[in-house]
């Protein structure tokens, strides 16, 4: 699946209580594989996907829409979201290719939780193959690696409320708390995610009167771990099956654009996007919790800079770790409120210099306390 083929904005009107609504009208594609109708799904997904983006409405309501947008129909109306009208303009198929114009009607709302919180830092894991030998068709053995990069460009150029801090070549398992939180330490990352590709194997379709083709499985697990207990929260597979456009001798290489333009190639892209989908419909309103890295007189440095949409004049509350190790050894998070407000005077790509608004209470304030951000009136 590509990116949109068009934007064209056609009515803008001023709502009561100064909430613009806009209508889109957007060309989605993907390519047929399983049928028409798989492909018409996609294509419309695509489309509404990209206005929502486009827009910049809330990303995480796009996983609540799926379920409907995958009923046949020409007109789709929601409420309670921020996409309120989705009208099927035109569908055509082409070149083996599904096209979906529609015209989706979109109130961005100004409260949303990526607008009013920093943006939270993820540690990606490499992918692990669960069975290597599945990976035999192509030679594909870097799949793994290769995916998670994919999946750190998605979150990049996509996410409304990550950022990744980094790729990480050091195994870990759920079970090795101490090795986890001290990994989330390392890299300032509030999140760590792994995974597996658990399915790579492919099937013949013996065809009459062309030439047999494969049709090759991508089936991953996704784990997201909370950095601060080591915590498992939030477990979910992931299927597509997809054309396997290559000859069976030759070798593939998962960089190329050639692999990765193919039509498993974007099945496989789907599921990156989806994985980021979910990590915003899951986590997008959790609390962004940056940390009291260096503290000298009245000055506070913190963790979370410009790529995390800090800005000059922000104001934010303190709060004091107080985590502890329970009966059972697992280590429990505690943040007590204080009185003590700060604000942002100097802002890096990934750090930030703080002033105590109180100058007398910055004595009780130590590395290791948490900041969160206050919204404005």
């Amino acid at each position: 699946m590509k990116n949109i083929l068009s934007f064209y904005l056609l009515i803008l009107l001023m709502m009561p209580f100064q909430t613009l609504a806009a209508w889109f009208e957007v060309t989605g594609q993907a390519q047929v594989l399983e049928s028409d109708k798989a492909a018409r799904n996609n294509a419309l997904e695509d489309a509404v996907y990209q206005a929502i983006l486009y827009s910049g409405a809330d990303a995480s309501s796009f996983s609540h829409l799926r379920p409907y947008l995958n009923q046949e129909r020409s007109d789709y109306q929601f409420s309670g979201n921020e996409v309120r009208h989705v009208q099927i303009v035109k569908a055509k198929k082409s070149g083996g290719k599904y096209y979906v114009t529609a015209r989706i009607d979109i109130y961005p709302s100004a409260k949303t939780c990526h607008k009013t919180q920093y943006k939270k830092a993820i540690l990606i894991s490499g992918f692990t193959l669960t069975a290597p030998q599945h990976a035999a068709l192509g030679g594909i053995y870097q799949i793994g690696d290769d995916f998670s990069v994919m999946l750190q460009r998605q979150i990049e150029r996509k996410s409304q409320s990550f950022v990744v801090s980094g790729i990480t070549r050091v195994p870990f398992r759920i079970d090795q708390p101490n090795t986890l939180t001290m990994l989330a330490e390392d890299h300032d990352a509030q999140y760590l995610v792994t995974g597996a590709i658990t399915d790579l194997t492919s099937t013949l379709d013996t065809k009459f009167l062309s030439d047999d083709q494969y049709n090759r499985q991508f089936a991953a697990t996704f784990e997201v771990i909370n950095g601060k207990t080591g915590e498992l929260i939030l477990q979910k597979n992931y299927r597509e099956v997809a054309h396997w456009s290559f000859s069976r001798t030759s070798q593939v290489d998962t960089k190329s654009a050639r692999f990765w333009q193919s039509g498993y190639g974007q099945a496989v892209q789907r599921t990156s996007r989806n994985m980021m989908l979910d990590l915003e419909t899951a986590l997008a309103c959790r609390s962004s919790l940056p940390e009291v890295i260096n503290v000298y007189q009245n000055t506070i440095q913190t963790n979370v800079g410009r790529i995390h949409g800090v800005k000059q004049g922000d104001q934010l509350r303190l709060w004091h770790n107080a985590a502890f190790i329970d009966q059972q050894g697992i280590s429990r998070n505690r943040m007590v409120q204080t009185d003590i407000t700060l604000t942002v005077e100097r802002v890096y790509d990934k750090s930030s210099e703080l002033s105590v608004n109180r100058a007398d209470l910055a004595s009780s304030i130590q590395p290791g306390d948490l900041l969160t951000k206050q919204i404005t009136r």
